[in-house]
């Protein structure tokens, strides 16, 4: 299937490693121009350079923190002088601290707040105004299985990526005459540095270790293993292509199966 994305360009966040680096893998794959930005600038000219000769394709990195709006108006400047536009956006963060409602303070809200929240709305706002000139554009936002179906010790990611839903699905009405779609895809338990974390954040919670606490995750995925970052990385190329012209404000999970909602 040809996605028609050959000479797109895609800006992808938080894609030096993990989930941002296999989506940006998979839409150089099928020939997109790609922004590549993440706050650790070495591996992320590393990434650059593995996809540029991997894939042939023009790939520029920019070190900023999506959570300052400053590094936000930075980067998007930075990759309109090069490139002349942004075509997709693919909005993605690395998690907030897990924990309960009391052991989080004022300020971990706050920074949890700029970097899930915040990071999108500034990010959507300084690249809307190019694609609704050029009539076409795909706003894909990495959330989480959570926004269906709260996980539990996760009271920051299960509000603030919650938030991000309402907005994008509201956004997603405003501009669908323009030829722009925003969608969500919410990844389930799938094998990043993230989840590796969150077994480990579990098993100092409860103290077990870090293997039971992924085998725990594994027993309730009907597919009884945890995803691959490729699994996930095809659907979000898909979304942000011309295939996928008429799909919008959708919320879609990559999931094995976890979700046990109808919808």
């Amino acid at each position: 299937m040809d996605l028609g994305l050959t000479g797109k360009i895609a800006l992808v966040t938080a894609a030096s490693k993990g989930l941002g680096r296999a989506v940006a893998e998979e839409l150089a794959a099928e020939g997109a121009s790609l922004i590549l930005c993440a706050r650790g600038n070495e591996a992320l000219q590393e990434t650059c350079a593995a996809i540029a000769t991997a894939y042939g394709v023009p790939v520029l990195g920019l070190a900023a923190n999506v959570a300052d709006p400053a590094d936000v108006a930075r980067l998007v400047q930075a990759a309109q002088a090069r490139f002349g536009r942004i075509d997709i956006l693919v909005t993605n963060a690395g998690g907030p601290p897990a924990g309960t409602f009391d052991m989080l303070t004022p300020e971990m809200w706050q920074a949890a707040t700029s970097l899930l929240l915040t990071s999108v709305v500034e990010l959507t706002r300084v690249v809307l105004p190019g694609m609704k000139a050029q009539g076409w554009g795909r706003i894909l936002n990495i959330t989480s299985i959570s926004v269906k179906q709260p996980v539990e010790n996760l009271m920051l990611s299960n509000s603030l990526r919650a938030a991000v839903t309402g907005m994008a699905r509201t956004l997603a009405t405003e501009v669908a005459a323009q030829g722009i779609t925003v969608n969500n895809i919410l990844p389930g338990y799938t094998r990043t540095e993230r989840v590796v974390g969150l077994a480990d954040a579990t098993a100092a919670k409860e103290g077990i270790s870090a293997e039971e606490a992924t085998a725990r995750w594994e027993a309730q995925i009907p597919m009884r293993r945890l995803g691959e970052p490729r699994e996930f990385a095809a659907l979000a190329a898909f979304l942000c292509s011309e295939r996928a012209s008429y799909i919008t404000g959708t919320s879609i999970p990559v999931d094995g199966g976890w979700i046990r909602g109808l919808l």
